[in-house]
């Protein structure tokens, strides 16, 4: 059985080394060097406003998750609702709803376009981040919530009989525990993240989405550019999963 067993898997290996390196040869790979420059600035872009967006958008979501558990019945309303509105609604809704509708409304405010804001209001990447940012911290938010009142009442209660400030046992206790809990879905709403991050081209946003569909336009050839822009996605994909491994590895969760 396991001879059976790895010989499957050395027949699936030969099969997927066979496909690749048929797509290698056989398709039309001559365009790259022309596109070469801007496939890398534009995946610079696009890795900046993944990593800007799930930091901001991860912090927001922390302070969200907390305004829900908030004995504050408004803050906590208004956070939840918050969160309900984002998740509940597509973020291409939301996107263009920030550009084309909050965007368009700005030319007609006295005295901004007098102001230090107006050129970066003109700008596509401020609505990009913005609109990216709050979609992260809706589902963040959401998440932390649980997770945060999923830590075992008895530890908080320990470090506030040892003497330590609300502050500290949040520090300390609460907010580390809360984060290691979540580590495996923090893994896959950071991918999400990643393969949301083609909508910003919808905005004029020049991503490596916006540049593989230029190749496509330019040059009429299909399936090596999505091939690549593919095999692109899946390297930072997996380079992201390995990471939360490697956290997972060194702060492991306790239930």
């Amino acid at each position: 059985m396991l001879n059976r067993t790895h010989g499957h898997r050395y027949f699936l290996a030969a099969g997927a080394g066979a496909f690749v390196l048929a797509v290698i040869v056989g398709l039309d790979w001559q365009w790259i060097s022309k596109y070469s420059g801007d496939i890398t600035t534009a995946l610079w872009k696009t890795l900046l406003l993944l990593i800007s967006t799930v930091i901001c958008g991860f912090a927001l979501g922390v302070l969200l998750g907390l305004a829900q558990l908030s004995e504050s019945k408004p803050l906590a309303g208004l956070a939840t609702g918050f969160c309900t509105m984002i998740r509940g609604t597509p973020l291409l809704l939301q996107l263009w709803l920030l550009y084309y509708g909050l965007g368009s409304l700005f030319p007609y405010i006295p005295g901004i376009r007098q102001s230090w804001l107006w050129p970066y209001l003109i700008e596509v990447w401020p609505y990009a981040f913005i609109a990216l940012t709050l979609s992260f911290a809706g589902y963040e938010g959401e998440v932390m919530r649980g997770a945060l009142k999923g830590v075992p009442k008895g530890e908080l209660e320990a470090a506030h009989s040892m003497g330590m400030s609300r502050w500290l046992v949040l520090r300390r206790i609460w907010l580390p525990r809360a984060i290691q809990r979540i580590l495996p879905t923090l893994n896959g709403e950071v991918i999400l993240q990643l393969k949301a991050t083609p909508l910003v081209a919808t905005i004029s946003f020049v991503d490596i989405f916006a540049v593989f569909s230029r190749v496509r336009q330019e040059t009429y050839i299909i399936y090596e550019p999505l091939i690549l822009l593919a095999v692109i996605y899946l390297i930072i994909a997996g380079l992201i999963t390995l990471g939360f491994w490697l956290l997972e590895r060194r702060y492991p969760t306790y239930s």
